[in-house]
């Protein structure tokens, strides 16, 4: 009887569906869930030091100096020496990106703590309303994004090291501001293979809370409907402020490979590859190749690096001017260049023991943004 139920269950579910299929033709719709757009403080993910913005920011596995706080917390317990990095770059748009962190290893070198400061902003725009649309009232405002970083990083093994970076972001956009809690989690694993060192790293970057923004400028007043009995009757207006939306933090996983394909004691040439998987936008890739030598016995280090990223975002093409959400710019094109990367270091350090001074240089284009130019001073002692 039960079987009987179930082929007759079957044979209406089959005779509905053939229905369906001569009314009109089944069509599957495509549909893109990738969450563009949906997230704030975007100044967490640009590159932290030249050298890592010249190897395309996949720099994650290879990374040993103070700019680890910022790439890969573990790789700060690998860091021989107490050391301090500054960048700045100039950014698009005319926006400004700066950033300035210190690293100390203890322990006996099996751990090390890390603090950092970002900024990113603008300052002095004018402001345009409806009332006047050219600024020229003469008020402005400003934008600046900050981040405090704290960091841990101890090595458990000589081939396994982790780290962690706590973060506070205070995100303030003219007259309100947003705040919110950050952490980043960081692995590194060296080997070798054929004789040569390999490593890996597992990052994840911007865990944490959401950020809603509050402030004098969401003040307002609201003009109340008065009651059915009391249309004639004039109503003060209500004082109100404005709710914001929550936005996410840009949470974005790395798995990072590099390989010496030779070292010496005077020079040493890695490649490396970067997987990165962002919560707003879609996958991307990266592969970078770093030279270094030693200029004889004068102190000196020379370094070349030159790298390739993909850039998902700039492969979406706007609307046409014949659509309906033509957004008045035309679609993007490539030259080439979109997503290079490339720059060099000079390092000196006379005394293994003593002051060692660098200066890095990178230059990352940008796609239709443009290209940027990055400087990074370091100092370790």
């Amino acid at each position: 009887m039960r079987n009987r139920s179930v082929m007759i269950a079957l044979g209406l579910l089959v005779a509905g569906t053939s229905a369906a299929r001569a009314q009109g033709v089944i069509r599957q719709i495509e549909s893109d869930n990738t969450a563009y757009g949906t997230t704030a403080a975007e100044f967490l993910l640009v590159p932290a030091s030249a050298r890592g913005a010249a190897l395309g920011g996949g720099f994650a596995a290879i990374v040993t100096d103070v700019s680890s706080v910022h790439y890969n917390p573990a790789g700060l317990a690998l860091m021989p020496r107490p050391g301090l990095l500054a960048s700045q770059m100039n950014y698009v748009a005319d926006t400004r990106y700066s950033w300035l962190a210190i690293g100390m290893p203890f322990s006996g070198g099996s751990r090390a703590i890390g603090l950092s400061v970002t900024n990113f902003g603008f300052s002095d725009q004018p402001v345009y309303t409806v009332e006047d649309p050219q600024g020229e009232l003469g008020e402005v405002y400003s934008v600046s994004q900050t981040a405090l970083g704290f960091t841990y990083s101890q090595q458990f093994s000589d081939r396994f090291s982790a780290g962690m970076t706590f973060k506070f972001i205070n995100d303030r956009l003219g007259d309100v501001v947003g705040r919110a809690f950050a952490v980043d989690f960081g692995t590194s694993f060296r080997a070798s293979v054929g004789g040569r060192p390999i490593r890996a790293a597992f990052v994840i970057q911007n865990l944490g809370s959401s950020l809603r923004h509050e402030g004098s400028a969401l003040d307002v007043l609201v003009n109340r409907e008065p009651p059915l009995d009391q249309q004639d009757v004039p109503q003060e207006p209500a004082r109100a402020r404005l709710s914001t939306k929550e936005w996410s933090l840009p949470v974005i996983f790395r798995v990072s490979m590099a390989y010496d394909l030779f070292a010496t004691q005077s020079s040493r040439f890695s490649v490396l590859g970067e997987f990165t998987q962002p919560n707003n936008t879609e996958p991307a890739v990266n592969f970078a190749g770093e030279y270094s030598m030693n200029l004889g016995g004068s102190g000196f280090q020379l370094a070349g690096r030159l790298g390739w990223t993909t850039q998902p975002d700039n492969n979406l093409d706007p609307a046409g001017p014949s659509s309906p959400n033509y957004a008045g710019f035309e679609s993007t094109v490539s030259d080439g260049s979109d997503g290079l990367s490339a720059g060099g270091g000079l390092r000196w350090q006379r005394d293994p023991r003593g002051i060692g001074i660098s200066f890095d240089y990178a230059y990352r284009h940008l796609g239709v943004l443009g290209s940027v130019n990055m400087i990074t001073v370091g100092l370790n002692w």
